[in-house]
């Protein structure tokens, strides 16, 4: 961003808004937002604790089991629906129904399903990753060059061949892609998913953290929730941009 000639790096904005924050928790303007300063003193202070450290556990081990599911059936069924015509025809209605539902509003009955525990929140991050891996998937194959295909035809290639040296690669930025947008919503869904149960993981500690109006530790839980998310997508981004020249047809 350049203002008035001057060109002033993204993190400019970051720094902004951290000091707008630390003058209104010091003004006492609003109680629910305390100094930034006081809020990263408490979030070191807490990854120190014994309660912390178990609800990370917790909650990066449904985190991981979700995305986990999520990837390996989003993106052979994406691949699927977009290759076999019948195959899109069954799944593409319930996959954009499922992209544009509320989910939250489901986590009720996956409660009823699968009870108060690691189950529904696994399950949940499933719902809330598979059906955008799957969609970016599809994507990416159906937008292969068909002169990519016949190419490969003319000079012999096997199906297998075509579809894992031609169709995979050429698709392998959309479903990365697909795949960075699920690990934000998975993240999304974790949380989601433990704060309407309340008993397990990081939803245990907000709802301890909200109820005793503790809000030096609720923000901190929530930047370092922020963080993580951030760092996932940052790290599927840089190995996409790795993997960009499979596109350059494109």
């Amino acid at each position: 961003m350049t203002l008035f000639g001057i060109r002033i790096p993204m993190l400019a904005s970051l720094v902004l808004w951290a000091l707008v924050w630390e003058i209104v928790g010091r003004l006492d303007l609003i109680f629910l937002i305390p100094p930034l300063t006081s809020v990263i003193a408490a979030g070191f202070e807490l990854v120190q604790t014994g309660s912390w450290q178990s609800a990370t556990t917790i909650t990066l081990r449904s985190f991981a089991l979700g995305m986990t599911l999520a990837i390996a059936v989003g993106v052979p069924l994406g691949v699927l629906m977009g290759r076999v015509k019948v195959i899109d025809n069954i799944f593409g209605l319930w996959v954009n129904m499922f992209v544009s539902a509320p989910l939250s509003a489901l986590v009720p009955i996956l409660m009823i399903l699968f009870g108060l525990g690691e189950t529904t929140v696994f399950v949940t991050v499933f719902l809330f990753a598979v059906w955008i891996i799957v969609l970016d998937a599809r994507a990416g194959v159906m937008q292969v060059p068909t002169s990519l295909i016949e190419m490969g035809r003319s000079y012999g290639a096997s199906r297998w061949t075509i579809f894992t040296k031609i169709i995979l690669l050429s698709a392998l930025p959309e479903i990365l892609a697909g795949i960075r947008i699920g690990l934000i919503r998975g993240v999304k869904g974790v949380v989601i998913g433990q704060i309407l149960v309340s008993v397990i993981g990081y939803g245990e500690l907000f709802e301890l953290y909200s109820r005793s109006f503790d809000m030096e530790r609720f923000w901190a839980l929530t930047i370092l929730l922020f963080a993580a998310a951030m760092m996932l997508s940052a790290a599927v981004e840089h190995f996409e941009k790795r993997i960009e020249y499979y596109a350059g047809a494109r």
